[in-house]
């Protein structure tokens, strides 16, 4: 990247203010699909870990019950 930054900062100084504003929001558009690649690799080794663990599934009821705690403890917290 060093040999390609001054080159590329030249570049970018030449461009009018719309072209800027374009690649600005390229980057960004870049940059946002890079933490959506992290995050669903994140998600894929924890998902694996999780199936590892071999633990039986959580009936409906079950779910349910971790709803309505989780429903209750915000409930709290906003009072």
């Amino acid at each position: 990247m060093n040999a390609i930054a001054p080159t590329l900062i030249q570049k970018l100084q030449e461009l009018p203010p719309q072209r800027l504003a374009e690649v600005e929001d390229f980057v960004e558009f870049l940059a946002a699909r890079e933490m959506r690649s992290a995050a669903g690799a994140r998600l894929g080794a924890s998902l694996a870990k999780l199936d590892a663990l071999n633990l039986p599934a959580l009936s409906d009821d079950e779910i349910n019950a971790e709803i309505q705690a989780v429903r209750r403890e915000r409930a709290t917290q906003r009072t």
